[in-house]
């Protein structure tokens, strides 16, 4: 119950859903938990006091994923609070819908910042702090493999592409003995894609499950590979989508 007794984490993107499932699971394991949030400053707050309760050490740092400054400060904030770091979790992401034809520069653009170099500078400015044991986990999704509706398309897109940059950074960082690895939730029931929304019947269909999977259930599969128990694990995809991909 406490194998992450003395480390440290950051997890972006945690006031709410899965990040701040993800939050707190690493905390009930031992963990002190650095998050950041975007605009939900109260349920931010409200995951720091539930770490708090379990007696370890958090902090909310507010940080736009979208913002290549605020994610640097974001980890030289969290280096400084908790005294270290040895957990990224790159948890923070958007979604915006609309075929090819209609789907705006914007929209591409803001996907491609938070969802894709997002990661990419939160890992690049953790790296220097990361020993020996450490781990990076990235969140992407289920529909990087199996594209599931057409207005999707460069949703799944810039989730497929932390296929590769998990894959690489994995070898890059191998020999210093730090783990580097992706998780993709299938649907689960969140403010983004609630249980009982519009289409909510026919992703379930799509799994043999025949169910949502919650928050919780992709913290527990980051939780592991975070752990001691992982330690032969890197460059991997692990795919908690109830079998939607099957």
């Amino acid at each position: 119950m406490s194998e992450l007794t003395g480390k440290r984490a950051l997890v972006t993107g945690a006031s709410r859903g899965i990040g701040a499932a993800i939050a707190k699971a690493l905390a009930e394991k031992g963990a002190d938990v650095a998050l950041t949030y975007e605009r939900s400053a109260d349920r931010a707050a409200e995951v720091v006091r539930a770490i708090g309760s379990l007696g370890r050490k958090a902090v909310a740092i507010q940080a736009d994923s979208a913002d290549p400054a605020a994610v640097q400060r974001a980890v030289t904030e969290a280096v400084h609070a908790l005294g270290g770091l040895d957990i990224l979790v790159n948890n923070a992401g958007i979604a915006r819908y609309a075929p090819t034809a209609e789907i705006g520069l914007e929209a591409i653009e803001a996907m491609l910042a938070v969802n894709v170099r997002g990661p990419v500078l939160a890992a690049q400015a953790a790296i220097p702090h990361l020993g020996a044991g450490g781990r990076i986990v990235t969140i992407g999704s289920a529909g990087a493999e199996r594209v599931v509706g057409y207005p999707g398309t460069f949703y799944y897109m810039t989730k497929s592409a932390l296929h590769s940059f998990t894959r690489g950074l994995a070898q890059e960082l191998g020999s210093r003995d730090v783990t580097v690895n992706l998780v993709q939730p299938g649907s689960t029931d969140t403010d983004m894609n609630p249980a009982n929304g519009e289409f909510s019947d026919f992703q379930r269909s799509l799994s043999p499950l025949g169910r949502y999977g919650a928050p919780e259930d992709v913290a527990a599969a980051v939780v592991f590979l975070a752990s001691p128990s992982a330690r032969q694990i890197t460059g991997a995809i692990l795919t908690v989508d109830g079998g939607q991909t099957t």
